[in-house]
């Protein structure tokens, strides 16, 4: 693993583990590591086919010597070089996220892996454990933590504009599984339908998650109970691809999540709105550049990306939308700062994953038991 000297004059060298040629996500987090200029892509074991990993590496102009069949071999190998990368992102089904990371993690080498964190929460925690002891840095990409308007809205939360809360209400709706395209040749969704690599989640842990830690992350609040049903409404499918809850905050708030991919009509429609004895925050993933501010008895105020006081994450002037991959680039920066020893704490990490885990094994929990009230377990 590098030191920190040097740093500050050199990109932070970066592998990656799935994301071959067809990988939409693959080339998200190219895309947004490459976006600040602060990482160099080295090296990868892009597919578990080699003939495919190989090809999919000449085409990101990865030396072939530093294309990999496996994982387990690129980690050791990697970690054993003087210009061995420095992390790695993972890019492939659920069920490989933990042992991929584990094999880095044992190599020193800091991880950058997509959500969820893993397949269960116990082998999370495990990893949680691996990564603490090594004093290792571990970026969660909840993408859209990184929009400037989700920020504004966190920070707008946390310095008590909207006084007490009380109401978080999320959803996050798609449409792209209302019919079953994972028997009609789409890889995305073949994995995603597939309990052995998806794990026992289906919407829940594919967008579920990202719904309960935008609601989370804005509020600052912890779910403490929730009742849950899950529900697969295309015939034959068999994880779940509908999933609506709700939940009890600490300090009293409530509040309710629902997530669906069966959702006709809907595109990418990841929604948030927080309400307190002041004032309530509005926000709409495919709208990113506005926040809506209204303040109990007051005009609603609509806040946009370039004007509002907060926008440190900012890139362009206002009226240059800035979006997702600029979103996903924002986490790839956070982790940059901290790489190089800044302060870094807008980064969704370790605490993101393990509560991710807790929150999917609550609703699995709730939802066997007829959507009775069940504790989170952290």
């Amino acid at each position: 693993m590098s030191t920190n000297d040097g740093r500050a004059a050199r990109r932070i060298r970066l592998g990656m583990v799935g994301g071959g040629d067809g990988s939409f996500i693959g080339a998200a987090h190219r895309i947004a590591a490459r976006l600040d200029d602060q990482f160099e892509l080295v090296a990868g074991a892009l597919s578990s086919t080699a003939e495919r990993a190989h090809a999919s590496a000449a085409r990101l102009h990865i030396a072939p010597e530093r294309s990999y069949a496996d994982y387990t071999a690129m980690a050791q190998a990697e970690a054993r070089r003087e210009d061995g990368i420095d992390a790695v992102a993972i890019v492939t089904p659920n069920h490989l996220h933990v042992p991929v990371a584990r094999a880095f993690v044992e190599q020193g080498i800091h991880v950058i892996c997509d959500k969820p964190l893993a397949t269960s929460l116990v082998e999370a925690q495990a990893l949680a454990q691996s990564v603490r002891e090594r004093g290792l840095l571990f970026l969660l990409t909840h993408t859209y933590a990184g929009y400037p308007m989700v920020r504004q809205a966190r920070e707008m939360v946390a310095a008590g504009e909207l006084g007490e809360l009380r109401i978080v209400q999320v959803e996050y709706a798609q449409d792209w599984l209302g019919e079953p395209v994972e028997h009609q040749g789409n890889k995305q969704a073949e994995w995603r339908a597939d309990p052995s690599r998806a794990g026992p989640a289906g919407a829940l842990g594919d967008i579920g998650t990202h719904a309960y830690q935008l609601a989370r992350y804005v509020s600052g609040l912890n779910v403490q109970e929730l009742s849950a049903e899950l529900t697969s409404f295309v015939p034959g499918r068999t994880l779940d691809d509908h999933v609506q809850t709700m939940l009890r905050f600490d300090g009293g708030a409530r509040g309710m999540l629902w997530a669906s991919q069966v959702a006709s009509g809907a595109c990418n429609a990841l929604r948030l709105r927080v309400y307190g004895t002041r004032a309530s925050l509005h926000f709409d993933q495919e709208q990113p550049e506005f926040l809506n501010f209204a303040p109990l008895g007051g005009p609603v105020r609509q806040l946009r990306r370039g004007m509002a006081p907060q926008i440190a994450a900012n890139r362009i002037p206002a009226g240059h939308p800035e979006g997702y991959f600029e979103a996903f680039a924002e986490l790839y920066r956070d982790f940059a700062r901290a790489w190089r020893g800044e302060a870094s704490t807008n980064m969704p990490g370790l605490l993101d994953g393990l509560d991710g885990m807790a929150f999917i094994e609550a609703v699995l929990n709730s939802h066997q038991q007829n959507a009775r009230w069940v504790r989170l377990e952290r």
